[in-house]
């Protein structure tokens, strides 16, 4: 298997609402919405996201982002009017948790705090 591209998926239960705060959280607007109740962003060649309109598994997902360094990203997000959570060390890096609007976990990892 050849694997080009690996698309992490959340679901969510009112697709309008989560666009607008998927695009506080990824400073941008979907690049996609190449079906209904689909939006997709992309960040590079090989990175993507996917928000789908699913009301039964809303709130379930979790998405992992990796970020450098992670306290400006945390002031990014504050400013945009999201609620990150603190900081916190792990073992060998960094993590910021927060919820969308469906509960979905949004997880920030990062090598570098400042």
């Amino acid at each position: 298997m050849a694997i080009q591209t690996i698309f992490a998926h959340v679901s969510c239960s009112d697709l309008k609402a989560s666009i607008g705060w998927y695009e506080k959280l990824f400073g941008k607007a979907p690049l996609r919405r190449p079906m209904p109740g689909l939006a997709e962003w992309q960040f590079t060649e090989s990175a993507e996201v996917q928000l789908f309109e699913d009301k039964d598994k809303a709130g379930t997902s979790t998405l992992t982002l990796g970020v450098l360094p992670l306290a400006p990203e945390r002031q990014r997000l504050v400013k945009a009017g999201l609620e990150p959570g603190p900081i916190e060390e792990a073992d060998d890096f960094w993590i910021m948790r927060m919820r969308d609007p469906d509960g979905n976990l949004v997880v920030f990892a990062s090598a570098l705090r400042d």
